[in-house]
């Protein structure tokens, strides 16, 4: 189930919003221009899909939404818990950054947490299964799937240069840890 909590970014441990209904999640990241939205796929796929087969099923909807802003294509990134280079691909993402350009990602399966820092307030976006988000560039974030990283996710980008993360320095993603 997706979840959203929100706290001050003073206070880790008193959340002032925390909500599964995705129309609370939506409205709730819509005024920091993050996009939200839950998506009822038909597709159904191995838990081994081949990136080219998972890219395939879901093109009438990758077709869409690049049109729809402006994006020049997609590609699929998939972590298994046993991969060996979890825990480094996962600490890669833990301190807070920004890109030059939307981060846009699709569940396919799975879940991790997208947590935004904006206007002294720290944002926990866990997203699941089917769950669409896209992070305006320039937003201040960090991305964690947990310890034993679990998920397969649609990636769309008009230039993967833009998704170098550009590190902010701030110690913040230590103090608030995933909910």
């Amino acid at each position: 189930m997706s979840r959203l909590t929100v706290y001050r970014d003073t206070n880790p441990s008193v959340p002032v919003l925390r909500t599964e209904e995705p129309d609370e999640i939506a409205a709730a990241l819509r005024p920091l221009g993050v996009r939200f939205e839950r998506w009822e796929s038909p597709v159904t796929l191995a838990d081994d899909a081949a990136s080219e087969t998972v890219l395939a099923a879901y093109k009438p909807y990758l077709d869409e939404l690049m049109g729809a802003g402006g994006a020049g294509s997609a590609d699929v990134i998939s972590l298994a818990p046993d991969n060996p280079a979890g825990p480094a691909m996962r600490q890669k993402f833990l301190s807070e950054h920004i890109h030059t350009e939307d981060e846009i990602r699709f569940f396919v399966k799975g879940s991790g947490s997208f947590v935004m820092h904006v206007n002294d307030h720290v944002y926990d976006t866990y997203c699941t299964q089917g769950d669409l988000i896209s992070v305006p560039a320039g937003t201040k974030h960090w991305f964690d799937a947990g310890a034993k990283p679990s998920f397969t996710a649609l990636r769309v980008f008009q230039d993967t240069t833009g998704w170098t993360p550009h590190y902010t320095g701030d110690a913040i993603s230590e103090r608030f840890p995933v909910a």
